[in-house]
């Protein structure tokens, strides 16, 4: 069985303790929060604790913390040559202290608060710098049924960045769209079938083969009718650099 200690208690680190729980090949015998009261509803299932120089001994160390305070975090730990792994999409395996065994369990999944997600359908890109521990952590990851993937520093942090194109940026996309709806009342769930259809579209065609509307078509009368009716100047400009990026991609200027 793989003990784990978690660090952390945001959204990730409560992801993830929900995911280990349920797994009969780990245990978690620690969480580590510096905020005690983020961990006290655990507390009758593993142990708890807001100070450093009370942790565990675990076979691996799940770091869960914001960017920023990873590698301060790791050079705090009261220990040396465990397995700490950090969960950034776009901070290095180098960050971590050098006094660590040092890896990366880096989910690409988005995670909300009080919303269930199954890791059966969360890709968990690993790295590590010795060969035992990225065996280790992909044998963390098959517990969890989770898909996963060796994947170096830099491709890591080109994922992240490619990851806040769909998600992110499409997601404000969205808000747009709402905020656009909203000042006619026009309700904005007449559009949700129509975001399903085109995220499950490329589930069979590339983002190339699937793009669709009047940019591709190069159709000008609807792009300036289109342009006429957006009366936010900021959409107009948004609008304007997204279809010609369309255009440049089909071919169309």
């Amino acid at each position: 069985m793989i003990q784990v200690v978690l660090l952390g208690a945001g959204n990730v680190a409560n992801h993830f303790y929900k995911a280990l729980k349920e797994s009969e090949e780990v245990q978690v015998v620690q969480w580590y929060s510096r905020q005690l009261n983020k961990v006290l509803g655990v507390q009758n299932e593993t142990r708890i604790t807001d100070r450093l120089d009370t942790l565990l001994e675990a076979d691996v160390y799940i770091m869960a913390v914001n960017d920023d305070a990873i590698h301060e975090l790791s050079s705090q730990l009261p220990f040396q040559n465990r397995l700490v792994v950090h969960t950034s999409g776009s901070v290095g395996i180098h960050d971590l202290d050098k006094k660590l065994r040092r890896g990366v369990f880096y989910p690409l999944q988005t995670f909300t608060k009080d919303v269930d997600i199954s890791f059966e359908k969360v890709p968990i890109c690993i790295e590590a710098l010795e060969k035992e521990d990225l065996v280790l952590l992909k044998t963390l990851a098959e517990s969890i049924r989770a898909p996963h993937y060796k994947i170096n520093t830099e491709q890591r942090q080109t994922l992240h960045v490619a990851a806040v194109f769909v998600n992110n940026f499409a997601n404000q996309l969205y808000r747009i769209a709402h905020e656009i709806t909203d000042a006619k009342q026009i309700p904005f769930d007449i559009l949700k079938p129509l975001i399903l259809e085109t995220a499950q579209k490329i589930d069979t065609l590339s983002p190339y083969m699937a793009q669709t509307g009047p940019a591709k078509r190069d159709d000008k009368k609807t792009i300036k009718r289109h342009l006429k009716l957006l009366e936010n100047n900021d959409h107009k400009q948004l609008y304007e650099l997204l279809t010609q990026s369309i255009k440049k991609t089909h071919g169309r200027r």
